[in-house]
């Protein structure tokens, strides 16, 4: 939407496909009970310029609420808050030594500058270097494990300093905290908002187009074939699916850029989002260490959004990060149901399943790209081999961690290359697919 909205305003005419019957990907919005919220949980940053300046633009920022919130951290069978130096100091899981050697762990990461040189490092070794044995046994590793599963063990150190690199960019100067905002409303609002602005743009938004085969035609231009039967032609295509399905959709590609692609390995997610009567308690995030649970972290949205957004209700997500084979996808919404809430009245005393209003399940395959040893230097570039056609998508954020500021700035710069082309690259359609979340700073569990 973002590149659209950018192409359209140099005066490019350009179609917008989206394969479902609404917009926004994994930033698209659903019901729970009489509760209208995002289908996955996101918040903004103090440091999301891309997003807040974006967010100026639809007319939304100046409505943005900011507040500032706790985060808890489940361990050993007990939930403790870890919301400040004071209580960080008194986490009885590790001792004052470990304490101090993680703390300097996150001081030097958000000094570095150079990440590449962290691509080349397992992000467990570099960890074991800096904080010691026993403090990435007892906090590192499960939480690496929660958000990668055992493909943590591929990834490189750049992924842990992306995310203590927006840590630190999120804390205000001088007061040093972490200010989490959100559009009231949510991203149904923003969304919203932003359909409406494309629409003024003259930008043709077509849903219910999954893309089905990409090549190029007699005449050079780009050709699609969509899975409804129709098929359009274009002289520019973006295609912004996830890296092995574009490999998939576009046959003419080299085997060298298929093979690329189809290399990318990818996490996905098992999203439930839960309707309370009553809150489960005051943490925004919840960080989970005892691999008993089957969901990687607990968030409260309600901790963070005013409770009148939902009703006063509470609004609980409960993410489970897994690979795209990962057998958990075929488990039905009422399996699902049955374990994790069985697991939250393990964890919450004071919780009952009569508490439980709503409960739906979100699946994605394709959400985080892994970032694995040598990532920048292994990705594909955006211009394909294929004259016209152009893969961009979140995978190419390897220098962040994947969020929708990120996602927007991805957008800005590509926008900025494809404008550059020649003058007869009049006609642009954009395929979006779902893929883009925002991510917050205070585990790597939450995204």
């Amino acid at each position: 939407m973002t590149l659209a909205h950018r192409l359209a305003k140099r005066g490019r005419k350009v179609t917008l496909f989206e394969a479902a019957d609404h917009l926004g990907g994994l930033a698209s919005a659903w019901n729970l009970g009489d509760v209208t919220w995002d289908r996955h949980y996101h918040v903004t940053l103090l440091s999301d310029t891309y997003l807040r300046s974006l967010l100026i633009e639809l007319d939304l920022e100046k409505d943005m609420e900011w507040v500032e919130t706790k985060t808890g951290f489940y361990t050993d069978g007990k939930l403790y808050s870890m919301s400040n130096t004071l209580e960080f100091l008194r986490f009885p899981p590790i001792g004052l030594l470990d304490k101090l050697r993680l703390g300097a762990t996150i001081f030097y990461a958000s000094k570095v500058r150079n990440w590449k040189k962290l691509e080349k490092i397992p992000v467990t070794e570099w960890l074991r270097r800096w904080s010691g044995n026993h403090t990435v046994d007892k906090i590192w590793v499960p939480l690496l494990r929660a958000k990668l599963g055992e493909n943590y063990e591929k990834a490189s150190a750049a992924f842990i300093w992306a995310i203590i690199a927006r840590m630190y960019a999120a804390r205000r100067t001088g007061l040093k905290k972490e200010m989490f905002g959100y559009v009231p409303g949510g991203y149904a609002r923003i969304l919203e908002s932003f359909a409406q602005t494309l629409s003024r743009e003259k930008v043709c938004i077509k849903l219910r187009h999954a893309a089905k085969n990409i090549e190029r035609e007699e005449g050079g231009r780009i050709g699609i074939q969509f899975e409804n039967g129709r098929q359009e032609i274009f002289d520019q295509v973006v295609l912004t699916t996830a890296a092995p399905i574009a490999a998939g959709l576009c046959p003419a590609l080299s085997r060298e850029e298929k093979a690329k692609l189809r290399d990318i390995q990818y996490q996905g997610i098992i999203c439930a989002s839960l309707l309370l009567k009553r809150p489960l308690g005051n943490f925004y995030v919840t960080n989970i260490t005892d691999t008993w649970v089957p969901f990687t972290a607990v968030i409260e949205m309600s901790a963070l959004v005013d409770e009148k957004q939902f009703g006063g209700k509470a609004l609980v997500y409960l993410p489970k990060y897994v690979t795209p084979d990962d057998p958990a996808f075929s488990l039905s919404d009422g399996q699902i149901e049955e374990t994790f809430v069985d697991a939250l009245c393990r964890m919450y005393p004071h919780f009952r399943p009569s508490d439980l209003i709503c409960f739906r399940v979100s699946r994605v395959k394709y959400v985080l790209a892994l970032s694995t040893l040598n990532y920048s230097e292994r990705l594909p570039p955006m211009t394909t081999s294929v004259p016209g056609l152009h893969i961009i998508n979140s995978a190419h954020i390897c220098n962040g961690t994947l969020n929708v500021n990120e996602t927007v700035q991805l957008a800005e710069k590509a926008a900025t290359t494809l404008l550059s082309l020649p003058s007869q690259a009049s006609s642009v359609p954009l395929s979006l697919d779902y893929q883009h979340n925002a991510t917050s700073p205070r585990s790597l569990t939450e995204s």
